[in-house]
């Protein structure tokens, strides 16, 4: 009487006697090597494949029987160390004859930024992925996943710019349906990130959205999120997943350098006293420039009263630094103020042009000589005026991307 058995592929058969002396050996049960042993092979191979093909062997060794190399394996499997399949570099998806490996990266788009979501695809050689997203008439709004995504690392790349909520439930969504749709990990790329500035109680009984909308995203299903230039950064700690924060202020500064404005000719200004440590870093950069700070009061939200000048920029180039830009009240005060000072020019640096009414007319009324902004918002035709100019941070948050994906060191992109 026979007794026969099959180990991942592998066939044997024994009689009772022979398998009854491979339960009493000792190794582990069918002739498979006892807890150490697998844990020294694993620790030797650094793969748990490798370790468990050396398993087979020796539990084939233990039993009496001669070695038997795995079904499908290689001739020279033995001697063969297996290291986990290395992704693809970027373009390189096809043009290396990788057809056959499965690329598990996926990046779709909101309805908030399309042209920024297919720029950042664009640099990472890939297309957008297929998503159906349309609203009712009541205003409800639907999601559908139309390609295959399970088992794929999924990016959504969805600003919450204004409408500021219709975006926000949009995000949610979204999330859902790939979570739905088994996906591996969902990551949240917010260029910009909606509700930012309301992040702490300067007052009794406020809200704190900021921790409250960090809380949502997370209760929906996403795994991380990809940010760019949040307004604090204790906006980072409201997140219960990890978080990557980027900064557009690369692209900023390079566009600037050639301006080729003379080091001695420029100086930094923080618009208020809360940007002061955002403007010294971007003074650093451009050669450890001064630094000026406007000394502001606001007496309401949306509403600021500039009240003195910390800093000489008489006769220089002055270069306002903030995140963004709503009613542009607080920036355009600043202006007025420096060149009330004796500043040569005014340039407005910032990240996301929010540019609620009546920002356009503040910015476009002759105190700025050019208006310096990033893409994380899109910038409607009706908002633009001669000053204006709007550069792209795609390659930023395509590499970021990719970074992520690839398990490696975003904060090296600043270095």
């Amino acid at each position: 009487m026979t007794a026969a058995f099959s180990l991942q592929g592998l066939s044997m058969s024994c009689s009772s006697g022979q398998a009854a002396r491979l339960r009493s050996s000792g190794g582990s049960r069918m002739g498979r090597p006892s807890a150490p042993q697998l844990l020294r092979l694993r620790a030797q191979s650094g793969n748990g494949v490798a370790a468990d093909e050396a398993a087979r062997t020796i539990g084939g060794r233990q039993g009496g029987t001669t070695h038997v190399r795995p079904v499908l394996a290689p001739p020279s499997w033995e001697n063969t160390l297996r290291t986990a399949p290395q992704l693809f570099p970027r373009g390189q998806l096809q043009s290396q004859g990788a057809a056959h490996v499965p690329n598990r990266l996926r990046v779709f788009s909101g309805t908030a930024n399309p042209a920024l979501a297919q720029e950042v695809a664009c640099y990472l050689g890939l297309d957008l992925g297929s998503m159906k997203i349309k609203r009712f008439a009541d205003g409800e709004i639907y999601v559908q996943v139309g390609e295959s995504i399970r088992g794929c690392d999924v990016f959504l790349i969805q600003p919450t710019t204004p409408p500021v909520n219709d975006n926000m439930m949009e995000l949610l969504i979204m999330i859902d349906a790939c979570k739905r749709a088994s996906a591996r990990s969902i990551t949240a790329v917010l260029p910009y990130f909606g509700y930012a500035r309301a992040d702490r109680k300067t007052q009794g009984r406020e809200a704190i959205a900021a921790k409250l909308s960090a809380n949502i995203i997370t209760e929906a299903g996403a795994d991380r999120v990809l940010a760019m230039d949040l307004h604090s950064g204790q906006c980072v700690g409201y997140f219960d997943i990890p978080v990557d924060h980027v900064y557009g202020d690369s692209v900023i500064l390079d566009y600037l350098s050639s301006k080729r404005i003379s080091s001695g000719d420029l100086v930094v200004v923080s618009p208020d006293v809360g940007g002061v440590a955002r403007a010294r870093a971007f003074a650093k950069k451009l050669n450890d420039a001064p630094l000026a700070i406007v000394d502001k009061r606001r007496s309401a939200h949306n509403v600021s009263e500039v009240m003195n000048l910390i800093g000489d920029v008489r006769g220089k180039v002055a270069v306002l630094v903030d995140d963004m830009i709503d009613t542009a009240g607080t920036i355009t005060n600043a202006a007025k103020v420096l060149h009330l000072e004796g500043a040569r020019e005014v340039y407005a640096c910032c990240t996301h042009a929010v540019f609620s009414p009546p920002a356009v007319e503040r910015l476009s009324s002759g105190v700025f000589q050019e208006v310096i902004v990033a893409n994380t918002i899109p910038v409607p035709p009706s908002h633009q005026f001669p000053e204006l100019t709007v550069l792209s941070v795609a390659n930023l948050l395509g590499e970021a991307i990719w970074r992520v994906y690839n398990a490696t060191s975003v904060a090296a992109i600043r270095e």
